[in-house]
This record gives C-alpha cells, structure tokens and sequence, in this order.
C-alpha cells in the first residue's frame, strides 16, 4: 500500500477509537464511571501513551536517517560518476568508448531511481549488468606508461566505489518499514484514544480537539513512510546532483 493508503488508515483508526470511546461513555453504568475508575484507566493508559509516543519518535529518528542516509550515498555517487569521466578523459582518446557506456549508465540510473512502478515504489534495479560491462572496458585498457597506468588504477578505484555504492542503494530500497511494528503502533494509539474518550464530554470542542490529534499522528506515519521511499512521494531526494553530474559527462 501507499503511505498515504496506510496513513488514512490509522487516523480512521485513531480518530474512529476516540468516537467509539465517546460512545461507550453514554452506555456505560454509573460505577463504571466513578472518579476511582478513570483513576485507573488513567494510569494504565498513560503507559500504553508513553510506549507509544517513544515508538513513534524511534520510527521518526530511524526513517530520517535511512533518508539521510541514502541522499548522502545519491550525492557521493554523482560526485564519483563526474570524477570518473575526468580521470578517462586526462587517460586519452582510448577510453571514449567507456566514457560514451559511463554517460549511458548514469543515465540509466537516473531513469530508473526516479521512475516509479504500479505499486508507487521506485524501479531501481540490480546494478551488475551495467557497471560490469564498463569495468571490463576500464580494465581492458592497456596504459602505454606510468601515467596511464596510474589513471587507470584510479578509474578501476573509482568504478568499484561506484559499485559498492549502488548495490548499497539498491539493497536498502528492499528494506521497508517493519509492518508489524507498524500494526501495534496504531493498535496502541487506538486503544489510547479510546480511552480518551471514555474520560471526556461528548462535545463539539472535545470531538474537533481528538479529531486535530488524529490527523496529526497520521501525518507522523505519513512522513514516516514517505521518508522510507526516499525517491517518489512527497519527500523524494531531489535528482539535481545526478543532472548535474551527468551534464558534465563527455566533456
């Protein structure tokens, strides 16, 4: 599912916890709501809160840095294509070929990383193919003295940080957000609420209030999931460092 799929699908939860508890509170008997009672659910329920907001603050912390994470690898990537292409070109005329295969590989990433399928996610594919074709290109060169063989140490150098960098894009992209996790978050932030509301007046105020805390905790988990797709949605890494790499390929 979507994020936003899944984030409307916890503030039906929540929001829908804090009405059922609104109306449990006008069919309840009287000595189930005397002050010793909401004593009680006060204080189990506060644990359950407690757990909960320090769930949702792990998910938040951990979904930032996977996103960090993976715009920082974005921007050493691009940085390494642009600097490959100049250690080829100080190589010589020889290495057109592998320049002409770097431009149409970064390229092929770039279509790939922010293209999306049917399901929402992004397209990005195993990176072998490609990037073994352009070693072996690399690698069949045949320096004629001490600089070429230099050069071309720190190309080969060079394409395996690229590689190791795109399998490592492409190994976190199949680690999604723990769904279990997920499930007894919302379970808890529902049961929550409706304690909530087994505690206050059904209100306009009251209803408006759980209704503005519904939506906010679904926006959580919304930014959670968006930070956990870190090339589609509403908070994509922004593919400018990959263009601008690219635009001074070949040159």
């Amino acid at each position: 599912m979507s994020s936003l799929e899944v984030s409307s699908i916890a503030f039906v939860c929540v929001f829908g916890g804090s009405l059922l508890g609104l109306a449990l509170r006008t069919v309840l008997p009287e000595h189930h709501r005397s002050a010793e009672t909401k004593d009680a659910v006060k204080v189990g329920m506060s644990l359950v809160a407690t757990m909960a907001a320090l769930v949702l603050g792990l998910l938040v912390a951990s979904a930032k840095s996977a996103y960090d994470q993976q715009r920082n690898e974005m921007t050493d990537l691009s940085s390494k294509i642009a600097l490959l292409d100049r250690v080829l070109a100080h190589y010589g005329t020889e290495t057109k070929e592998a320049r002409d295969l770097l431009r149409n590989v970064a390229t092929r990433i770039l279509d790939q990383t922010w293209s999306k399928d049917s399901t929402g996610h992004s397209r990005l594919e195993s990176p072998a193919a490609g990037g073994e074709v352009l070693y072996d290109k690399v690698q069949a060169l045949t320096p004629r003295d001490e600089t070429e063989r230099s050069l071309k140490a720190q190309a080969l150098t060079i394409l395996l940080g690229i590689g190791q960098t795109r399998w490592l894009m492409y190994e976190q992209t199949t680690e999604p957000i723990s769904v279990p996790l997920l499930i007894v978050l919302i379970l808890w932030l529902t049961t929550v609420f409706i304690s909530f509301g087994l505690l206050a007046p059904a209100n306009l105020t009251v209803t408006a209030s759980y209704f503005a805390a519904a939506l906010a905790v679904a926006s959580a988990i919304l930014l959670i999931m968006e930070m956990y797709s870190p090339y589609v949605g509403l908070l994509h890494i922004s593919s400018a460092t990959l263009r601008a790499a690219i635009a001074q390929l070949g040159r």
